[in-house]
């Protein structure tokens, strides 16, 4: 038996009221038993009101899941590079129900429009994005949530910010990581023409590579580095996927194909240390101990000890598991988190939904 499965099975016996501060909210029924036939796969999750949402952007419009009610401003739940909002199908449901969660699925992912051609993802543009979602639902606040991209992004608005962001989660990558300046050129001289090639492909609308679902699950869990484990990879391809047009018996994935030589943050450690002052908000930070940092060490301590020094709030978590820990042992997370909210969340009602 899987730990989900398992998970699912324990919660659905311990009968916990919905809409409380429980460190597993759950009810009797609160959980069914989902299978789909076309992908051959049985799993358990938690039944809770979810819905899909357009968000309207110049290029297009950006996707998303509003879990919870609609007369709550919800907790903003940012994703991973290349990944989608269904990272967070597994651990949502096991946060407070009567806490709102608002998923999205960020510009080239999942089934957000793309950025128009010739032009190329940067980290960065999501912090507009952030602050465009706020202006169209009237937010006069956030809250944030982040899985490693998401998380760095959360934490760069977070620091610009910080009197409009009442709390934030992150979760495995604490801030923009420090590169070895000297292999900076050498890595763009490789990745610019590549660029360059997929917006071509992109232009020609030529439909990309398909595969047999199976074959779609392997590679999704050996790109991760097994991180999405194959029980888990579903959630992800679920808004990831389309069927091939010339072999019905298989699918193509359908994010952004320019996404994967996207350019990252780039500065340098001086600028997260001043950033990191400004971090004076309710902040929780989790990270996984079998996943890499990906930069020297040093950098994440020097970090975490500023803002333990300036923020009596921050709380630094380590957990044994893998960098996509949230959406595969959500059960080792949702407990810490739930107790953060139920400190510091607090209801508003300002959803301004349009």
């Amino acid at each position: 038996m899987s730990k989900l499965t398992s998970l699912a099975r324990q919660t659905c016996i311990r009968k916990h009221p919905i809409g409380q501060c429980n460190i597993i909210t759950a009810s009797a029924n609160a959980h069914r038993c989902v299978h789909n036939q076309e992908k051959n796969e049985s799993r358990y999750v938690v039944k809770r009101e979810v819905e899909e949402v357009k968000i309207p952007v110049p290029y297009g419009e950006i996707a998303g899941k509003w879990w919870g009610p609609k007369d709550v401003r919800p907790i903003l739940s940012l994703h991973g590079w290349q990944d989608n909002a269904g990272t967070f199908d597994t651990l949502i449901p096991l946060l407070p129900h009567h806490i709102s969660f608002l998923a999205i699925d960020f510009p080239g992912h999942g089934l957000s429009s793309r950025i128009p051609n010739g032009m190329t993802y940067h980290t960065f543009d999501s912090v507009y994005l952030v602050k465009n979602i706020m202006n169209h639902y009237n937010w006069k606040k956030i809250s944030l949530l982040g899985h490693s991209m998401g998380s760095i992004i959360s934490m760069i608005f977070s620091s610009i910010f910080p009197e409009k962001v009442d709390l934030y989660v992150g979760i495995d990558a604490l801030k923009p990581h420090i590169n070895d300046p000297t292999k900076l050129a050498k890595r763009l001289s490789k990745r610019i023409p590549k660029i360059l090639e997929a917006d071509i492909r992109n232009q020609s609308k030529q439909e990309p590579p398909a595969y047999s679902y199976e074959e779609l699950i392997d590679r999704l869990h050996l790109g991760t580095e097994k991180s999405v484990t194959k029980e888990a990879a579903p959630y992800l391809l679920e808004r990831n996927i389309e069927k091939s047009s010339t072999n019905p018996e298989k699918y193509y994935f359908t994010r952004d194909s320019r996404l994967k030589y996207s350019g990252g943050i780039g500065w340098g450690q001086d600028i997260n240390l001043e950033l990191a002052k400004r971090m004076t908000m309710p902040y929780m930070f989790i990270k996984a101990l079998r996943s890499p940092y990906y930069e020297d060490k040093k950098y994440f301590d020097e970090y975490v000890t500023l803002v333990q020094q300036i923020n009596p709030t921050f709380e630094l978590e380590f957990v044994d598991s893998t960098h996509h820990l949230h959406l595969t042992e959500p059960q080792k997370i949702a407990p810490m988190i739930t107790k953060f909210l139920c400190k510091h969340w607090q209801k508003q009602s300002d959803s301004g939904r349009q």
